[in-house]
């Protein structure tokens, strides 16, 4: 028989599969009508590895979290992060960058009480500042209320100044260093002088005193500067934020901690309209200050979406066309500059709520850590491990949502070299099968093993014939599907591993995340709306040894 490859968009030179259809949408009604053959009738795909070479690297800290500054809206909330649960479930994320900022964090104002029961310093030890069980019980209550105001906020757009203290910085430094992650702190970037130049003096204050408690971090400058004017009512042209970042990285040469600390920014909003300009001015003047550019990327706005779009091959493929964008630009001011997306999620406004946090939001994360990565992106961090919206790895109760679980499974299995793979149906134009490729992760398995990160969109399995190259290999499956079945089961919080419904054993231990051992095939099995990871461990791929 003779097959037609997929089609792969501007995507093929990457090696990454990125294919779709629209037209066929899911709703709360009534089943799917549909026509399209391949959703009516099993699918049968074959893979086309390179296995001989590296396309590229990524960071391993690839995937990396946020914590929203909207958790500091009342510095009592920040203890949250001295929960138990909250560290445990951040680690087995490690490593990662830790970012905190968000629209907030430009409110933000320093004022330090220069108390002299300061929280965790470095070196000590991270059980003494765990959080008593009585106190996180009622912060959880009062942030589900918390979490109303900050909505609200949002909503009219009137956003209040915050002032922190020291202990907002404590807790963070003490949550990122028990967790084994590196925080990355972003500084108010709204505070401006008369002249319209940044107002570095609050910022400095809060440098002095991070220093003098050698808290190791790094910094950004400011968030989605593009939308200053609509949150504030201050315009910043993209010039002028290329100076401001070049101050700051003059303070920060000027300590001895933090002259050699990372520097990133500018966290503009995704392309569009007057962005662009903003990040061409700012690469030509603040490029040299940074370490790595930053933007964000959301797919689809919150308040108006719909379960149909996460599962739209073309809506995930807008990623692709957003990232060129922004390569193409640093690349041509600022060529070898490392390009990552410093917030990003599946619905901006603060995501979907039933969707952003239930299990059809792996789709799209699953499919941006695999297509980001072969695009030429170096880190994607996900917005949010805790805070305000609905987009969130864990919920109000700390306990873990479906994403979270992926991300976990990514971290254990997935190595930062990205390989090539296309794909190739008998049915032509379907791109309902997205598939990438990396070499596993060395930690946990010996060279030449390869991860391959799969997923289903239909409603129909998917049979995938496995090259002769590494068919050989036995298959470790992990594959993930919602904890009912069907298209109602797309809006569980619950996930199941191989059958198994993922919950924490206590606060303390995660399950296990048990493999199921397939012997050497010619075909892998993937189900309808389902996420997995194929990790071939005696693969002995060249690129991967």
């Amino acid at each position: 028989m003779k097959l037609a490859p997929l089609l792969l968009c501007a995507l093929c030179s990457s090696g990454a599969l990125a294919c779709g259809t629209r037209g066929d949408r899911l709703s709360d009604g009534p089943p799917l009508n549909v026509s399209d053959p391949d959703r009516d009738r099993n699918r049968n795909l074959d893979l086309d590895l390179d296995v001989s070479a590296v396309l590229r690297r990524v960071d391993p800290r690839f995937l990396s979290v946020t914590i929203d500054a909207s958790l500091a809206s009342e510095e009592r909330f920040m203890s949250l992060l001295s929960s138990l649960r909250m560290r445990t479930l951040a680690e087995a994320l490690s490593p990662a960058f830790l970012r905190f900022g968000g629209t907030r964090q430009d409110f933000m104002l320093f004022e330090p009480q220069r108390r002299p029961d300061a929280q965790l310093a470095a070196g000590e030890s991270c059980d003494q500042t765990l959080l008593p069980r009585w106190l996180e019980e009622r912060l959880k209550h009062d942030w589900t209320e918390q979490k109303l105001l900050l909505m609200k906020e949002d909503l009219l757009r009137k956003y209040k100044r915050l002032r922190f203290t020291e202990l907002t910085v404590d807790q963070l430094n003490a949550f990122a260093n028990c967790s084994g992650l590196q925080l990355i702190f972003g500084l108010n970037a709204l505070l401006r002088a008369p002249d319209g130049s940044w107002n570095s003096s609050n910022a400095g204050l809060l440098l002095r005193y991070c220093e003098s408690r050698r808290y190791r971090m790094s910094w950004e400058l400011g968030n989605e500067p593009n939308s200053f004017e609509k949150k504030a009512g201050i315009r910043v042209d993209g010039r002028q934020l290329g100076l401001d970042f070049t101050r700051l990285r003059k303070m920060m040469s000027e300590s001895k901690l933090y002259r050699d600390a990372g520097l990133y920014g500018p966290d503009v909003g995704q392309p569009r309209d007057r962005h662009t300009d903003l990040l061409e001015g700012f690469l030509q003047t603040g490029a040299e200050a940074i370490d790595a550019c930053t933007w964000h990327h959301y797919y689809v706005n919150g308040r108006d979406t719909s379960v149909e779009d996460f599962l739209d091959p073309e809506v995930l493929d807008t990623l692709a066309l957003k990232t060129n964008e922004v390569l193409e630009k640093v690349k041509l001011v600022s060529p070898g500059k490392s390009v990552w997306l410093g917030e990003t999620s599946s619905a901006y406004g603060g995501g979907a709520a039933g969707l952003s946090d239930t299990f059809v939001a792996g789709f799209m994360w699953l499919d941006k850590l695999g297509l980001g990565a072969a695009l030429g992106l170096d880190v994607v961090m996900r917005q949010v491990l805790i805070g305000s919206g609905s987009y969130h790895l864990v919920d109000d109760n700390l306990d873990p949502l479906p994403d979270y679980w992926l991300s976990v499974l990514y971290k254990r299995l997935v190595g930062p070299e990205v390989l090539k793979i296309q794909v190739f149906s008998e049915f032509g134009r379907s791109k309902r099968v997205r598939m990438y490729l990396h070499c596993a992760n060395r930690k946990r398995y010996r060279g030449g093993a390869l991860a391959l990160m799969s997923m289903n969109l239909g409603k129909k399995p998917a049979r995938i014939s496995v090259p002769a190259v590494v068919s050989n290999s036995t298959v470790e499956a992990f594959v993930l599907e919602s904890e009912r079945s069907g298209e109602e089961g797309l809006y569980s919080r619950s996930v199941k591993l191989n059958g198994e419904v993922l919950m924490m054993v206590d606060d303390k231990t995660l399950p296990d995340l048990r493999r199921r051992l397939l012997p050497p095939a010619q075909h892998l099995q993937l189900p309808a709306y389902s996420l997995a990871f194929f990790v071939l461990p005696d693969a002995r791929a060249p690129a991967c040894r």
